[in-house]
């Protein structure tokens, strides 16, 4: 059975604020790594009221500091947003402080709304089109340094940070394939071309120092409680903020809200059941059918998982389950 991991936006929910939404992050790492997860992803993203992880960099060394084997990492860092010498020096400082278990999952979108994205690269003079040459620049970096460079990052030079490429379209699959790295598909929000990116991947993958054959990691959305109508209702609140996000109004996690897609148009509600297509949601029995057939038909190496659930204690018990299903499946093939 594939590795199961853990995508985490460190959601603010109503009435709470990002100081409590950081202390239930650690907490549900802590929860992970007891459950077996194998990796712990935190994204970047900016004026969203309702996720805290923008400075990533900083929530990724709060997370991995908590934990002791636990690989935590960005799923991503908008390189646009940064120079690449700083990426490489923030997270080189993370690998000299956690070695092993650190990766750097790297993706080209801003991550926010464009006047934001304006104030975000203020003076760094670059552009999304840049995207390729940054991420070879970066690597760059993480290599030994040579006699004569003139620049090196400090932390970072030699360390080899682990680099994935992300991406929710053809785009991210083909630079991944030509440069031999792992590449993950946001299929949890973007599933339209999930499956020509894989082929598009696999086909075109040149290997290099860093990996010897494609991997690919696919996000979904898990649901996972007692019953069937409890799952149900805290799936809710992902449908909410969802549809607060695509009218262009980013909100805090609402609370659930039973029958809440029935209450949209048709064509609003199609866009909404759409886009977040790759989810499981129900008992553990229900979870383990949909992620067994899922990993069947994509041919997935790892999973990385988002439970965006108003309640922390529900949370918990989301993950807890998914984790039994990947048992009862590993069970199953043995």
């Amino acid at each position: 059975m594939i590795p199961f991991s853990v995508l985490d936006l460190v959601p603010i929910v109503q009435g709470s604020d990002a100081g409590q939404a950081l202390a239930h992050t650690l907490d549900l790492a802590r929860h992970a790594e007891r459950w077996g997860y194998h990796r712990y992803w935190m994204a970047e993203h900016h004026n969203m009221p309702g996720i805290a992880s923008a400075a990533t960099a900083v929530v990724i060394g709060h997370v991995a500091g908590g934990t002791s084997t636990l690989r935590v990492g960005a799923g991503g860092i908008m390189l646009p947003n940064h120079a690449p010498l700083v990426v490489a020096e923030q997270f080189g400082t993370l690998a000299a402080l956690y070695p092993g278990r650190i990766d750097l999952g790297l993706g080209r979108a801003p991550g926010t709304d464009p006047l934001t994205m304006r104030a975000l690269r203020r003076g760094l003079g670059t552009d999304v089109g840049a995207f390729p040459r940054e991420v070879v620049e970066l690597m760059g970096y993480f290599e030994p340094a040579a006699p004569d460079q003139a620049v090196r990052a400090v932390p970072g030079a030699g360390l080899r940070v682990p680099i994935w490429i992300l991406g929710s379209s053809l785009f991210g699959a083909e630079l991944a394939a030509s440069l031999g790295l792992p590449f993950a598909f946001a299929s949890h929000f973007a599933p339209a071309q999930l499956m020509q990116a894989l082929e598009l991947y696999r086909r075109r993958f040149r290997a290099s120092e860093a990996l010897e054959r494609p991997y690919v990691m696919l996000g979904v959305h898990v649901f996972a409680a007692d019953s069937q109508s409890e799952a149900l209702h805290w799936q809710s609140s992902l449908h909410q903020a969802f549809a607060q996000l695509r009218r262009g109004r980013p909100s805090l996690l609402p609370a659930p809200q039973d029958g809440f897609l029935d209450s949209l148009d048709p064509v609003e509600r199609a866009g909404i059941q759409e886009a977040l297509a790759c989810c499981a949601t129900g008992t553990e029995e229900t979870v383990a059918s949909w992620l067994d057939a899922f990993i069947s038909r994509t041919g997935a190496d790892e999973l990385i998982i988002s439970s965006m659930i108003f309640d922390h204690q529900a949370r918990l018990r989301s993950y807890e389950l998914t984790a039994r299903a990947r048992q009862a499946l590993l069970a199953r093939e043995a």
